[in-house]
């Protein structure tokens, strides 16, 4: 198999199905695309109805290349990340893993143009994060939940409005940004450096006003992107949790615990915006952005250092902070709903807390002269309790 019958292939996947995210190649079912969250057969032809682990090996070497690095990787550690790019169509964050003695692929197709707030339909106060001079900026969220699209939306208003020299460390690049005001040096794993720890370090020697890191994924990243933002640098990056509290927990989590009281401390001055991030199935289909978002101020910071406590929870605290553009996220799903674009379903089914956002619902439906109950036909029984009352007399 040649590079130019795998690019045939990828296109072929890629314009069967408008929506496309993913491109799914697994041992033992056919070629697959997930368009708007479903996956969903290709049809080939010839037909293919099970990929075989020959092909799916040899469509892994092919992609891989001659990159030993990915080589080694996928063999001793069982899977392997890398960029390819199909000219002229589109670009793709790949992994590469075993699973019962054959190879999978995920390909990620990447966004070729870089996103605005506006396209993403997040909310305006996401452009303060572009504000910011220094401090520690997370956006969380599962795998899929459209942290990197935030992240760039972000660093492109820096890029429009900041002379800064903005340095990126991403496992692989994603989207490439062009020099507006800012100067945009981009670093991919592998290639360019070998761990963010080690990425990040080097950053700092580098110049740079504000440094993206694509992930958290240990505490040594963690130290040097704090003592990043405590000398002055705007950091951004990703973690893979849920919500603020969690987030907050998994960073704390990383240190020792006679290390913990001054981690928090660190935190709580360092960080300045936790941005959370879910997508939910759309009205009339795709998916939309629903956010979390806690920003910082006194009470944030005593909860970050003393831990969350009745009435002192991140979820009562952004609750009572939407005047700031603060939201939760049942706060944010009760918005999409009111802007018509999630069911009601969707809303309840994706809720932290349903109670919340059911009645949320309720008052939207009611001052929209709308049904809240499907029970009807109430009323008083002016009977009740006369015919006892008649026998005893």
């Amino acid at each position: 198999m040649r590079k130019t019958e795998i690019d045939n292939i990828l296109s072929t996947m890629l314009e069967t199905h408008g929506g496309v995210s993913d491109l799914n190649l697994t041992v033992g079912k056919p070629l697959q695309v997930e368009a708007f969250g479903q996956l969903t057969p290709v049809p080939t032809n010839p037909p293919i109805e099970q990929l075989t682990p020959f092909q799916t090996e040899i469509f892994s070497l092919n992609l891989i290349g001659s990159d030993r690095r990915n080589t080694q990787n996928l063999i001793n550690q069982g899977s392997c990340d890398l960029s390819y790019f199909l000219p002229d169509k589109a670009r793709f964050r790949v992994n590469i893993f075993s699973q019962r003695g054959s190879y999978s692929i995920v390909l990620r197709k990447l966004e070729t143009r870089i996103p605005t707030l506006e396209d993403l339909l997040l909310p305006e106060v996401l452009a303060k994060l572009a504000e910011e001079k220094n401090g520690l900026i997370l956006v969380t969220g599962a795998t899929g939940s459209g942290k990197s699209s935030t992240l760039a939306a972000v660093l492109n208003l820096i890029n429009e409005a900041k002379a800064a020299h903005v340095v990126t460390l991403e496992d692989p690049v994603e989207f490439v940004h062009s020099h507006k005001k800012a100067t945009f040096n981009q670093r991919e794993l592998g290639g360019d450096f070998d761990t963010f720890a080690n990425g990040l370090r080097a950053a700092l020697r580098q110049a740079p006003k504000v440094i993206l890191v694509g992930e958290i994924r240990d505490r040594e990243t963690v130290e040097i992107g704090m003592s990043a933002a405590e000398t002055g640098h705007l950091v951004l990056s990703t973690l893979h949790t849920v919500d603020a509290g969690q987030s907050i927990n998994r960073l704390v989590g990383m240190f020792d615990l006679e290390e913990e009281r001054l981690a928090r401390s660190r935190l709580a001055d360092t960080i300045r915006w936790i941005v959370c991030q879910r997508l939910l199935p759309k009205a009339g289909g795709g998916r939309i952005a629903v956010l979390e978002i806690m920003g910082t101020n006194l009470r944030v910071k005593d909860s970050i250092v003393h831990g969350e406590s009745e009435g002192k929870t991140f979820y009562e605290i952004i609750e009572a902070s939407v005047p700031y553009g603060w939201r939760t996220f049942d706060q944010s799903i009760i918005e999409r709903y009111e802007a018509g674009l999630i069911t009601e379903e969707t809303a309840l089914a994706y809720a932290s807390r349903k109670d919340i956002v059911g009645r949320g619902i309720d008052r939207l439906k009611a001052s929209r002269g709308e049904k809240t109950t499907t029970i009807e036909g109430l009323g008083m029984d002016a009977e009740y309790g006369k015919e006892e009352t008649r026998r005893k007399r």
